[in-house]
């Protein structure tokens, strides 16, 4: 079954009061007269948490480090610069696609922190822009399933990996290993490059989303788009401006996809199985409807894994929905351990955390983690537990961020230092070795006059952002 989405802007006031306006404003002058991203993001709840993706820094990137497995193309390995080593380990050389290879195939694992060449002309030059010099100067590295997202200080989205659903939507579905450019009208400030379908998100507050529309037997609707076609290139969600919404986060999971917009409201759409939409019922929704248990201009962040979804609130208050079959929701689980687990609605995540102001969230493959005002870390997820969890080897220091991939967290603290924990099989640990760790360790790779200001974790790889220390 599937869901036919009514106009939002006939059921909620403010939206009613967006049609109105549209209705006597041109598309043209709609979009020359939108209010900023960063205009729409000031007026939000002082006290809510860091945007969730990575505002444009006040100055270039100090370095860029990246680590984990390679995979067609995912962390160019021609790019790495050998002087990246930890301390009382000899420097290692940058791996190609002829050595260091771990695995069989095109993978390539690298298990510690390597500098990526940030030199102008050299980065033009991989990046394919004419001209070169000052025009390639990066500014956010995003990671994905099983790709890479690279955003310039001008807003310029690049992508590179794999592609066999069109998720990089650069017109076909043939991998590249090389960055393509995504021709969008405007800045992106954010991508998020899921297993089957991605979308991007730019300084207006508009999406953009491509790759697998979905299926009767998978789901439909996941693009947004009000049908089940696939699209090879990046294409607008008109029902956000048909119903006046500006995004300010998004997230691809597996078959759907949840938005949070300008106002702190979480709205979702695609396959409804498992409950990932959010809305009781588990038929798919063709359109991004709001997720009406969770109170309107109340959610200040979402988060979400393959087949779940996390919004926090105001308050400092998760709540999370959809596939709980390892526990990934924190909402426990009592003694058994059913592959079918699922919440249809949000419901709030308690146990060691109530009582406790949440900060910043994030959620990896089938596990999730929590920041709190004290700089506490909690996890949970990934059949280890299926309650928060607190992470006491880090109570010597305060915790500000955290980032998950599949099956490893990174968390990071007020000094710019980077601790990770979980499966280390594919290098994504950064810790000069593959092996796992049920508990954080410092990843010493970075050097210590620098400090990690971003973090983006794929599926199996990653990348920090520096800058240096004052």
């Amino acid at each position: 079954m599937l869901s036919i989405r009514p106009s939002l802007a006939l059921s909620r006031n403010k939206s009613r009061q967006w049609t109105a306006l549209l209705s006597s404003t041109s598309r043209s002058n709609h979009t020359s007269s939108k209010r900023s991203h960063s205009s729409a993001a000031a007026a939000s709840d002082e006290n809510a948490p860091p945007s969730p993706h990575p505002t444009p820094l006040k100055k270039s990137p100090h370095n860029v480090y990246l680590w984990g497995t390679s995979k067609k193309g995912t962390i160019p390995l021609h790019m790495l610069l050998s002087d990246s080593a930890l301390p009382g380990i000899a420097s290692k050389p940058a791996p190609s696609s002829s050595s260091s290879q771990l695995f069989s195939g095109d993978e390539t694992v690298i298990d510690h922190p390597m500098r990526l060449n940030l030199d102008p002309q050299a980065l033009a030059s991989f990046l394919g822009i004419e001209g070169g010099g000052e025009e390639a100067t990066l500014d956010k590295v995003f990671c994905g399933a099983s790709g890479t997202a690279l955003v310039t200080t001008d807003g310029r989205c690049f992508v590179v990996g794999s592609n066999k659903n069109g998720e990089l939507g650069i017109g076909d579905a043939k991998e590249t290993k090389r960055p393509m450019h995504l021709a969008l009208p405007d800045p992106v400030v954010k991508a998020s490059l899921g297993p089957n379908f991605s979308a991007v998100l730019t300084e207006g507050g508009d999406v953009y989303t491509f790759g697998y529309g979905g299926s009767r037997v998978n789901g439909m609707g996941c693009l947004g788009h009000g049908s089940m076609d696939s699209y090879s290139t990046p294409t607008i969600v008109n029902s956000l401006i048909e119903d006046g919404c500006y995004v300010s986060d998004v997230h691809c999971g597996e078959y759907s996809m949840t938005v949070l917009t300008t106002e702190g409201e979480v709205l979702t759409c695609g396959s409804g199985s498992y409950g990932r939409l959010g809305n009781l019922e588990t038929i798919d929704q063709l359109y991004l409807e709001p997720v009406e248990l969770l109170a309107p201009e109340d959610t200040v962040q979402i988060a979400g894994g393959f087949a779940f979804s996390l919004a926090l609130n105001k308050g400092g208050i998760i709540h999370a929905w959809g596939r709980n079959n390892e526990g990934q929701l924190g909402t426990g689980m009592g003694l058994a351990v059913d592959m079918y687990a699922m919440e249809s609605i949000p419901r709030p995540i308690e146990g060691d955390l109530e009582g406790r102001k949440v900060t910043r969230i994030a959620a990896g493959y089938t596990h999730a983690a929590a920041v709190t005002s004290n700089g506490e870390l909690f996890t949970w997820g990934m059949n280890y537990t299926h309650e928060p969890k607190l992470e006491s080897n880090l109570l010597h220091t305060k915790i500000v961020d955290v980032a998950c991939g599949q099956n490893y967290t990174l968390a990071l603290d007020e000094n710019g230092r980077v601790y990770s924990m979980g499966k280390g099989k594919s290098g994504v640990l950064g810790l000069a070795s593959t092996k796992s760790t049920a508990y954080p360790i410092l990843v010493e790779g970075i050097p210590a006059d620098e400090r990690v200001v971003a973090m983006s974790c794929g599926w199996a790889h990653v990348a920090c952002i520096t800058e240096l220390k004052e």
